[in-house]
């Protein structure tokens, strides 16, 4: 298979985004929005198992290779942004994966711009701050972007922050703290984020979500509580829960290829057929 990618700096407005745009085929785009603080390189053990279709990957402002904006910005600003970034890209629908903060961010996207999204999958998220909190050790971490700065920190605090996988696998870590310190965002930048989601609900709105989403979740998951991805899964209409069992909250990268025919047959198949597949699946522990 012939991989095309391509890295650029695009404009949306004011605001210009590195993204990377990775062609395995001529499937539908699947836009992949990563979670605070990371850069859209952190889906690459991801996207090598995702084959034919194009990814999309973009730096949020003030990440990786995304400028810093002055002022701070609100989730519905930054979904705005998303759907300049999907037009100025020339497509007019796409699939969406949202991990972590970007799971907030796409249900954002999908709520302010229902008609540029086909399918929605939420990976490790919550719907904002009427969520139940993370384990007390592991939400005291994120307020500090240092594990991008330290590969050593990285390290150190990985187990109690991740969970699952993680805590068994240094060769995994090693790779995942160089990525992480390659394009760290500024502390601006990580601020902005923070701001963002802490003034961010969905709970009110989730009901009105129609895209057929698929939730997926770790049950080893410190930063969110499985309780968080039930609700999502129980209030948007047209959704479907999977637990990855002994899952943490990088399930998506340490188990990149198992999580990518996931979303593969759920993309291709839709919500309810993906999820009576996923019933005889067996899932590794």
């Amino acid at each position: 298979m012939t991989v095309q990618t391509k890295s650029m700096m695009v404009s949306v407005g004011t605001q210009r985004l590195r993204v990377t745009v990775e062609n395995r085929g001529a499937g539908r785009p699947l836009l992949l929005i990563n979670g605070i603080g990371a850069t859209g390189d952190l889906f690459d053990p991801f996207r090598q198992h995702f084959g034919d279709r194009e990814t999309i990957c973009f730096d949020a402002p003030g990440v990786g290779g995304s400028p810093t904006p002055m002022l701070p910005y609100s989730m519905r600003k930054i979904a705005g942004t998303v759907a300049g970034l999907v037009d100025e890209l020339g497509h007019s629908t796409v699939d969406v994966l949202g991990l972590s903060w970007g799971g907030a961010l796409a249900q954002e996207f999908a709520h302010r711009h229902p008609g540029m999204v086909r399918r929605l999958i939420l990976t490790a998220t919550m719907p904002g701050v009427t969520s139940l909190p993370g384990r007390p050790a592991a939400v005291a971490t994120l307020l500090s972007p240092m594990r991008y700065y330290s590969p050593e920190y990285l390290k150190r605090v990985a187990p109690t922050l991740y969970g699952g996988a993680i805590r068994d696998n240094p060769e995994l870590l090693d790779e995942h703290a160089r990525q992480r310190a390659a394009r760290p965002p500024s502390n601006l930048g990580y601020i902005h984020q923070l701001s963002a989601i802490q003034r961010w609900s969905s709970l009110p709105w989730l009901h009105r979500l129609a895209h057929r989403t698929l939730v997926l979740a770790g049950d080893d998951d410190p930063i969110v509580r499985l309780v968080n991805c039930r609700i999502l899964a129980s209030r948007i209409p047209d959704a479907r829960l999977h637990v990855v069992k002994g899952g943490g909250h990088l399930f998506l990268f340490t188990r990149a290829e198992e999580m990518a025919t996931i979303v593969a047959d759920f993309l291709e198949k839709g919500a309810a057929k993906a999820q009576r597949q996923l019933r005889l699946r067996p899932t590794a522990g």
